[in-house]
């Protein structure tokens, strides 16, 4: 049965992002938002899809899945990922994952001179990261390589932006740019009755057609479903397991609520990917708690 609920899809469900960010028909979608996301410090003409599946050196433990991996057309590399659910260790996670764009440059069988191609993590995060090194009004965090001396840059190959999405409280009436409309739109697109004027242009047009619950086939509708199903219990989960973390030291007590959070999950049989992405817990802890 259709949410009654919603008429739109939420983009925080892993379906409705890559439904609007991860499909080649769409892909104007993408461009759209990266270029509001980078606001002239960059300007994307065109996206090619990629295999968003990686794989490491050890198959069971070092495996990779993007949300959307994308090359434009000078040849740079983004990974964009959406992430719901805090995990302790999720600046080293964005790190890991931008190791694989840059690993795969190397030419096989012949000479290389180790000149990189750009590589952009985007990270949307659907909560507080509470980051010491952020200033904490901030939603927007441009991360790259420099002088801990100087503040250059050292190099200018490696980009990270993680965006404090959960932050954003901005109403219809206050939105100013297309960055703005963004942010309103992944945070809010399930809890709209209709489109409003001010989401009304050539991109939010098609954001909306293709967001809307009453379009959608038997099959879409139940993966839908699916995927509204496992986001609400990632967040129930979390918030169920919040204040045994708080009771106990912080390190200890941010495991202890990833492990609660993980029984509930595997009680609810959620697939070993999700669990993991929700957790940040590894799959051989998962295993364990199997």
């Amino acid at each position: 049965m259709r949410p009654a609920e919603e008429k739109y899809i939420s983009l925080l469900t892993d379906f409705g992002f890559k439904r609007i960010f991860g499909k080649k028909p769409n892909k104007m979608l993408l461009i759209d938002f990266l270029n509001a996301l980078f606001d002239g410090e960059q300007v994307v003409r065109d996206v090619t899809y990629l295999n968003s599946e990686h794989v490491g050196d050890v198959y069971a433990e070092r495996k990779a899945i993007f949300d959307v991996y994308c090359e434009n057309e000078r040849g740079e590399k983004f990974i964009v990922e959406m992430q719901n659910a805090y995990q302790t260790y999720f600046k080293d996670r964005s790190l890991y994952y931008a190791t694989f764009p840059i690993r795969e440059q190397a030419p096989k069988g012949s000479a290389w001179d180790f000149q990189l191609q750009h590589v952009y993590v985007v990270a949307l995060l659907n909560y507080d990261l509470q980051e010491a090194a952020f200033a904490e009004e901030d939603i927007h965090h441009d991360v790259g390589l420099l002088d801990k001396k100087t503040h250059r840059v050292f190099n200018d190959k490696l980009t990270f932006k993680y965006v404090e999405i959960a932050k954003f409280d901005k109403p219809l009436d206050k939105l100013e740019t297309c960055y703005d409309k963004w942010l309103f739109v992944l945070k809010n697109l399930s809890r709209l009755e209709r489109q409003p004027k001010e989401l009304r242009d050539k991109v939010f047009d098609r954001v909306f057609k293709e967001a809307e619950i009453a379009h959608f086939t038997p099959a879409e509708l139940r993966h839908y479903e699916d995927s509204l199903k496992a986001f609400r219990d990632v967040k129930n989960c979390i918030d169920s397991a919040e204040e045994k973390g708080r009771a106990e030291g912080r390190a200890e007590g941010e495991r202890a609520k990833a492990i609660e959070i993980a029984k509930h999950l595997l009680a609810m049989h959620l697939p070993m990917e999700s669990i993991t992405k929700a957790t940040g817990l590894s799959s051989a802890d998962i295993a364990a708690l199997q």
